[in-house]
C-alpha cells in the first residue's frame, strides 16, 4: 500500500499557536502520513521549528504558550489531559540542529532512553545499540569504539549517533529540525540516505531550509509562510509546478 493509502498517523486539525499572545502558527491542517518523509520548508520565522516542537509537546515547557485545534496520534488528541509527554516523546523522536552528546560513552549515550523506559536485559541493551547504529549508518565506524567518549566524535557522526540514540526508543515518527544544518556534504548525504531506509518503517518530517535536500530527501513538501501552510503536496510537482505564487517565488529566491 501506498502512504496514502495507509493513511495518516498524525493529523493536525485546524492548530493555532501563541507565545505570549503573539500568533506564530494560524489554523494549520496537515496529515503526516506513515512510511513518508514529509520536508517543511519556509524562510525563517515561518513557524517551522514551533510545528515541530508541538508534534511532541516540547513547547509545553514554555510558560506562554498557547494553543487551540488538535493534533491527532492515531485518532487521540495528544492534548489530551491523560496523556503522558514522556511516553509521547518516545513514540515522536526528536533530532535538533546540532549534536548533543550525553556525557559518557557512546554505548552510554545508546542505552540511557531504553534503561529509563525500563529495559534492563544486556542482550537487549546490546542488540539495541547495534540495530540503532546500524539504522543511522554508523555502526561500522564505531562497532569497535563504543566505549569511546561520544564527545570524540566527529560533527557528522555525533549526529548520526543522536539520530541512532532516538531510534533506540523504537519511536514510530521521526521529527528532524535542520539536521544537516552545520554537516559536510558526505555526513548529510549519510543522514539522507539514513532517511530513505527508515521511511520503510518511520513516518519522517523534515524541516530544512536547503530546498535543494528538501527535493531530495522528501516525498512530500509542505511550504510554511508567516505561521500558515502555504501548500503542501508531491515534492516533485511542488517543486516544478506549485499552485501558489509565493510557493514558486520562494522556490526561485525572491524572498527567504
Amino acid at each position: 500500500m501506498t502512504p496514502a493509502e495507509l493513511g495518516p498517523i498524525i493529523e493536525v486539525r485546524d492548530l493555532s499557536v501563541r507565545f505570549s499572545g503573539k500568533l506564530v502558527l494560524n489554523h494549520l491542517n496537515l496529515d503526516i502520513r506513515r512510511n513518508e518523509r514529509l520536508a517543511v520548508i519556509g524562510p525563517s520565522g515561518s513557524g517551522k521549528t514551533t510545528f515541530l516542537r508541538c508534534l511532541n509537546r516540547l513547547n509545553d515547557l514554555q510558560h506562554d504558550f498557547t494553543h487551540t485545534g488538535q493534533i491527532l496520534l492515531d485518532g487521540k488528541n495528544i492534548y489530551a489531559p491523560e496523556v503522558n509527554p514522556a511516553r509521547l516523546r518516545r513514540r515522536i523522536g526528536m533530532v535538533y540542529a546540532v549534536p548533543v552528546p550525553l556525557p559518557g560513552s557512546v554505548y552510554d549515550n545508546l542505552v540511557y532512553g531504553p534503561k529509563l523506559a525500563g529495559v534492563q536485559s544486556r542482550d537487549d541493551l546490546e542488540e539495541l545499540v547495534e540495530s540503532s547504529l546500524r539504522a543511522a549508518f554508523l555502526w561500522e565506524e564505531v562497532k569497535d569504539r563504543l566505549r569511546m567518549s561520544a564527545r570524540d566524535l566527529s560533527g557528522g557522526q555525533q549526529q548520526r549517533m543522536c539520530l541512532a540514540r532516538v531510534l533506540a526508543l523504537k519511536p514510530d515518527v521521526m521529527v528532524l529540525d535542520e539536521p544537516c544544518s552545520g554537516l559536510d556534504p558526505i555526513s548529510t548525504a549519510e543522514i539522507e540516505d539514513a532517511l530513505l531506509e527508515l521511511k520503510s518503517s518511520h513516518a519522517i518530517v523534515l524541516v530544512t531550509n536547503n530546498t535543494k535536500q528538501a527535493g531530495r530527501a522528501s516525498d512530500r513538501t509542505a511550504f510554511f509562510l508567516m505561521g500558515e501552510l502555504i501548500e503542501v503536496g508531491d515534492t516533485g510537482c511542488l517543486f516544478t509546478n506549485p499552485v501558489d505564487q509565493r510557493t514558486n517565488d520562494y522556490l526561485v529566491g525572491q524572498f527567504g
